[in-house]
């Protein structure tokens, strides 16, 4: 008895320890090595996957990925974004619960999941572990845990820990998205657009000298290991690849990244079909992102509800608060006291501050 309750508290400091760590103010790499490293304290695995997303498309803007996931990169990417297979992130930013295990959603037969036949038994991996981290209902990152190749797989109560630090980790990545923010870009060179050239199989054909530009202001962080191109630009090549494939019904929100490059600089990636004597290519387009693409992600990342960012949508568009009343259907109080929430979580005190800050933060240097 008094050993159980002797590892319940040892369990009860590490979750501490993670949740305080989300409120720390780190950056995301920093942050996500942190948890992992306090994490197999509690929940041992052999390998994992710790992703940030865009919060408006989830696709994937940087990603810890250890041995023997780095490799299996290309794999994962045509698993999650090309096929029909169980625990899609995308799904699981959706449920009611956001984590499940590989063994509880086939019932215990792993082979029923392509994912596990194609990509992870040969890899030597046996049940997985996946959480989408929302938020705020905004899903800011993605967590992949994985165990060596055997009969037992994830418990119910280490499926519960890690259900309890969603929340806590969306809420780190969320805060390491608002720091990141902030502060004003530096000047880069050109600012034309840049375009990459992709095969079928996702390889590099060519670039242009704008897109090398641009890729070298991708923090290192964004590049899965061994691959040669950012792991932004797979992302939204093989959204693409899938929106092609799917039913009109059924296709998938548009395969465009944004991030902050190494400059401050905002980016904006997003991924074209090509044809020609070549056959069927992908072309990424990398440019300077605008501030009317940044605008949902900036306000999301400073914890805005679903209310305070409509309010402040409007605000960014210039509308009036007779405007506002009309086009929401809401009182002028409403509006104010959403107005007051904003400009608390901006930091500013007013209208003009708020649109100055940001446009400030979505700003391309000129």
């Amino acid at each position: 008895m008094a050993g159980a309750t002797a590892a319940a508290a040892r369990v009860e400091r590490q979750v501490s320890g993670i949740v305080g760590r989300s409120w720390a103010g780190l950056d995301a790499v920093s942050f996500r090595t942190d948890v992992l490293r306090r994490l197999r304290r509690i929940v041992p695995v052999d390998a994992a996957f710790f992703a940030t997303v865009d919060p408006v498309t989830l696709l994937f803007t940087s990603a810890l990925a250890e041995d023997p996931l780095a490799a299996a990169t290309p794999l994962f990417l045509d698993n999650e974004f090309g096929c029909q297979d169980v625990n899609k992130f995308a799904a699981l930013a959706e449920a009611l619960s956001p984590v499940a295990s590989l063994d509880l959603a086939t019932a215990g037969d792993r082979t029923a999941s392509p994912r596990y036949r194609e990509v992870m038994a040969p890899l030597g991996l046996g049940d997985e572990l996946r959480a989408a981290l929302v938020c705020g209902h905004h899903c800011w990152g993605v967590l992949c845990l994985h165990r060596e190749e055997s009969p037992s797989g994830f418990t119910a109560r280490e499926l519960d820990l890690v259900r309890r630090l969603v929340p806590h980790l969306a809420e780190g990545l969320r805060r390491a998205v608002t720091a990141d923010a902030t502060g004003p870009p530096t000047p880069t060179g050109s600012q034309a657009a840049g375009i990459l050239v992709l095969d079928a199989d996702l390889g590099l054909v060519s670039m242009s000298a704008e897109a090398e530009q641009w890729l070298a202001d991708v923090p290192a962080h964004h590049w899965p290991g061994v691959r040669e191109l950012p792991l932004p630009v797979y992302a939204a090549a093989a959204r693409l690849a899938l929106a092609e494939r799917a039913r009109p019904s059924d296709a998938p929100a548009p395969g465009t990244v944004r991030l902050r490059g190494r400059s401050g600089q905002w980016l904006s990636l997003h991924a074209t079909r090509l044809q020609g004597p070549a056959g069927l290519q992908i072309g990424v387009v990398v440019q300077a992102a605008q501030p009317a693409e940044l605008s949902s992600l900036l306000l999301s990342a400073h914890g805005l509800t679903g209310a305070q960012a409509r309010v402040a949508a409007l605000v960014l568009k210039g509308r009036s608060t007779r405007q506002i009343v009309a086009e929401l259907h809401v009182s002028a109080n409403t509006v104010q006291e959403h107005l007051t929430a904003v400009f608390d979580k901006f930091g500013v005190r007013s209208r003009r501050e708020l649109v100055g800050a940001v446009l400030s933060a979505a700003a391309a240097p000129h």
